[in-house]
């Protein structure tokens, strides 16, 4: 499976790990030092309703899409026209599964006063929801739409393209949108949320639950002194990216998150993501972890298996754009 990296963290030495004195106590520090760890936005993007739906792999659920009612003006002694529900109904299937698997040998846990099992499951499970968040962010994007249908007025949701920056601004639909960079050319990266708020507006999209996500490098970008934004240095030391003149802390009436699990671009610099928290519904659940004795060796084995799924329910909700950094 294309997003399950739960693995690279936990292949075995070929050598002895004793032998080469890593679990010795005088050696090694009580404290392991923690993974520098990506953080995860998924869960905090998508709409996770239907979770609890489901128990395994190949589960599917069955979601009913919101009907349209249309408003007629009344007159008096008129009959009022009806609008017929429909039960048209999107299906989120469970096919995505990600599992890790690792051995403590005996002399490990005995030479240790680190539980070895406790930390690299601890690992394991953040490897495993990094998986998750890439491979829902991949559906996310693809989700994204240049031609929404006569529904939604056929509107283009795909700003730029993955290719040279262009000079026609955000509206630039055959290349990438050029940021502003040293030469001083190119547009402010507040500006390119700006129109990917416009055409989220232009939908009716509600403001409330609205968020925004991009790369490293469209925050450095937002953070350089010829950006309208003020660093988090003047920001009391918080963390957060703010406008100076928006005290909620939104930027352009979105929540920002920062992702490095946004997928490669070919040509542009990078690509991001805006949207509307009921645009995606996500399933997920840890069908199983186990310990079990290895029959080669004398160590515990540590297992386990996560399953979810995706499914964009609502395109309209959802705008993209690939930008180009000088």
């Amino acid at each position: 499976m294309a997003y399950n990296q739960s693995d690279e963290n936990f292949a075995q030495s070929s050598g002895s790990n004793f032998a080469s004195n890593n679990f010795l106590p005088e050696i090694y520090s009580k404290k392991v030092l923690n993974f520098f760890r990506k953080a995860s936005v998924v869960e905090a993007i998508t709409n996770t309703d239907y979770a609890g739906e489901i128990s395994g792999y190949g589960d599917t659920v069955k979601i009913i899409n919101e009907p349209k009612i249309t408003v007629y003006q009344y007159e008096r002694g008129a009959d009022v026209t009806k609008t017929p529900l429909t039960d048209t109904q999107k299906t989120l299937i469970v096919d995505t599964a990600n599992a890790f698997k690792f051995i403590v040998d005996d002399i490990e846990s005995q030479m240790s006063h680190v539980n070895f099992k406790e930390v690299a499951s601890s690992s394991a499970a953040y490897s495993l929801r990094n998986a998750f968040d890439e491979g829902v962010l991949a559906t996310m994007f693809a989700g994204c739409s240049q031609d929404l249908g006569s529904d939604f007025g056929n509107a283009d949701h795909i700003i730029g393209a993955d290719a040279a920056a262009g000079t026609g601004g955000v509206g630039e639909t055959s290349a990438s949108v050029d940021l502003l960079g040293s030469d001083g050319g190119g547009v402010d990266a507040l500006d390119l949320m700006a129109r990917m708020a416009r055409k989220l507006d232009d939908q009716d999209i509600p403001e409330e639950g609205r968020w925004f996500v991009a790369p490293p490098s469209f925050y450095e970008e937002l953070s350089q002194s010829g950006s309208k934004l003020l660093s988090v240095d003047f920001n009391a030391g918080q963390g957060s990216i703010r406008n100076g003149l928006v005290s909620t802390g939104k930027l352009r009436g979105f929540n920002m998150y920062k992702s490095n699990n946004i997928g490669a671009t070919s040509t542009a610099t990078g690509k991001c993501l805006a949207g509307h928290i009921s645009s995606t519904s996500t399933a997920q659940t840890i069908t199983s972890t186990e310990v079990i004795r290895d029959p080669d060796s004398f160590g515990d084995i540590v297992r386990g298996l996560h399953v979810y799924g995706a499914k964009v329910l609502r395109p309209e909700s959802l705008v993209s754009a690939f930008y180009t950094v000088d």
